[in-house]
C-alpha cells in the first residue's frame, strides 16, 4: 500500500502519521519526490482503514499495490533510483558504459583492456573472475587471482570493477568489489539474493534465460527486502525458439521495466546474440528504448580469448559504439 502526502505538509504531521502506521506493525519506507512524498507500507495491510487515512488533510491519496513486488515497484517509488558507483551515477538520466572482457586472463590483458575502454568512454570495468560455463571442461576463470588482477586494473585506471559472484561462500572475496553481478543462472538463487540484501553494495541483477519480467523484479525484491536498495536490472537476452542468435534480445523489456520499476535498467547486447557484429545494432536499439547503461564485452584479441571471443568487440569497435550511442542519447533528450 502507498500513501501520498501533500506537498508542503509539516514534517511533524508526517512523522506522526508514520509513527501511527508503525504501531500497526507495518514497515514504512519513505520516498521524497519532487511533487509529493510517498509512504510505502510493507506488511499485512489488510486491516488498514483506507478511508480513515484518506480522510486526513495531509493525504492526497491511498492505493494498494497490486504487483507482488512492492519495493521495486514504481508506484512505491515514483522517481527513478540513482545509484552512485564511486562517483559514477546510473539511472535518473545518468548513463554509464560498462565494458571489459568476458574473463580475466592475465595482468597484461586486463590492464590493457581497462585502459582502452576508459579512453573510449567507459567508466566501469567488467571482467569475469569466476565463470559459469555450460561445459565442466571449459575455462572456469582465474577465481580469486582474477579478482586481484581486476583490482590492479582499477588502481591503474580508476575504473570501478563489476564482476560476477557464483556462490554464497565466495561473498567474503567480494568485499572490495565495487559492483557485484548476479548472473542469469543465479537470478533465482534466493539464498544468495537474501545475503546480498544484507550488503551495501550495488548489485547488477541479470535476467534469467527463461525468466519473465515479473520474475526478474521479484528477484530484485529479494535483495531489496533485505535492506539493499542499490539494485540494477540487466536485460541480456532470453531463450526462445530462434536459432539464428544465441538468445533473443528483448528490447520491449527495457521499455516495460522502465515503466514498472524505478530501478536502473542496463542492457547487455553481447550475451544476447553471441556475435560481435550484432552488438552495435542491439546496443543502439537498447539506448533508444531507454536503457540507463550498456554492458559490452571488449577484448584486445577476440580470436584468442579464453571465453566468448566471438561476441567481444575490439577496443576500436567499442569506441565507435560509444560515440553512436551517445549521439542517440542526445537525440532522445530532445523529445
Amino acid at each position: 500500500m502507498i500513501v501520498s502526502i501533500k506537498k508542503g505538509t509539516d514534517e511533524n504531521q508526517v512523522q506522526n502519521l508514520v509513527e501511527w502506521l508503525e504501531s500497526l506493525n507495518l514497515e514504512i519506507h519513505r520516498s521524497n519526490g519532487q511533487y509529493e512524498t510517498i509512504l510505502g507500507l510493507v506488511g499485512d495491510t489488510s486491516h488498514v482503514d483506507i478511508d480513515l487515512i484518506e480522510g486526513l488533510n495531509i493525504v492526497n491519496r491511498v492505493a494498494r499495490i497490486s504487483e507482488p513486488y512492492k519495493k521495486a515497484s514504481r508506484k512505491f517509488h515514483p522517481d527513478d533510483t540513482v545509484i552512485d558507483v564511486c562517483g559514477n551515477k546510473i539511472g535518473g538520466g545518468n548513463f554509464q558504459f560498462i565494458a571489459g572482457p568476458c574473463s580475466v586472463e592475465s595482468t597484461e590483458q586486463i590492464c590493457s583492456i581497462a585502459e582502452d575502454i576508459k579512453n573510449a568512454g567507459a567508466n566501469l570495468l567488467r571482467g569475469g573472475a569466476f565463470k559459469p560455463r555450460t561445459s565442466p571442461y571449459a575455462f572456469q576463470g582465474m577465481r580469486a587471482e582474477g579478482l586481484d588482477l581486476l583490482k590492479k586494473a582499477r588502481e591503474i585506471t580508476g575504473a570501478p570493477i563489476v564482476t560476477e559472484i557464483m556462490d554464497l561462500s565466495h561473498l567474503p572475496l567480494f568485499e572490495d568489489v565495487d559492483v557485484i553481478q548476479v548472473g542469469a543462472r543465479n537470478m533465482q538463487n534466493f539464498e544468495l539474493l537474501k545475503e546480498l540484501g544484507k550488503t551495501d553494495k550495488p548489485i547488477l541483477l541479470k535476467r534469467g534465460l527463461s525468466a519473465t519480467m515479473e520474475e526478474l523484479l521479484m528477484s530484485a525484491e529479494y535483495i531489496m527486502a533485505g535492506g539493499n536498495s542499490k539494485v540494477m536490472l540487466c536485460e541480456r537476452g532470453i531463450r526462445t525458439f530462434e536459432h539464428y542468435t544465441r538468445n533473443t534480445m528483448d528490447i520491449s523489456a527495457i521499455a516495460m521495466l522502465k515503466e514498472k520499476t524505478h530501478l536502473p535498467v542496463i542492457a547487455d547486447p553481447s550475451h544476447a546474440a553471441g556475435m560481435a557484429r550484432m552488438v552495435r545494432p542491439l546496443a543502439l536499439a537498447a539506448v533508444a528504448a531507454g536503457a540507463d547503461g550498456l554492458m559490452i564485452e571488449v577484448h584486445n584479441d577476440p580470436a584468442r580469448a579464453l571465453c566468448d571471443g566471438p561476441q567481444a568487440l575490439r577496443p576500436e569497435e567499442f569506441a565507435k559504439v560509444v560515440k553512436e550511442a551517445n549521439a542517440i542519447r542526445e537525440i532522445m533528450t530532445k523529445f
